[in-house]
């Protein structure tokens, strides 16, 4: 993987936020859920579809904080828009982890 600098790693916005509506996502290719995430006062409410159906289901994510990339244009996914990449991991079976931070962060709060 090519190496980045330190300027490369500032244009990515990476925020803390809440999940404050998930839904399923059948229309989606693979299996998804709809996410709405709360990024603070800043950058507001987001939404984001996020292929984590193995560990996660939509009633357990409300409330939840996770960790997205705010600064990407949006995407269309089937009929959804998509105007954030909620960040996660694979495990060892390849079904994705959400990355959340392990202290309570405010909304909107940036990566550094």
């Amino acid at each position: 993987m090519a190496e980045v600098t330190f300027d490369d790693f500032m244009k990515v916005d990476i925020r803390v936020g809440t999940v404050t509506r998930a839904e399923p996502f059948p229309e989606a290719r693979k299996p998804a859920i709809k996410l709405w995430v709360d990024y603070g006062e800043e950058i507001g409410v987001k939404k984001s579809s996020a292929q984590i159906t193995i560990h996660y289901a939509p009633e357990t994510l409300v409330g939840k904080k996770v960790m997205g990339v705010v600064n990407f244009p949006p995407r269309q996914i089937g009929p959804f828009m998509s105007e954030a990449l909620v960040l996660g991991f694979h495990d060892s079976e390849n079904a994705i982890v959400l990355a959340v931070p392990d202290i309570d962060t405010p909304n909107g709060a940036r990566l550094c």
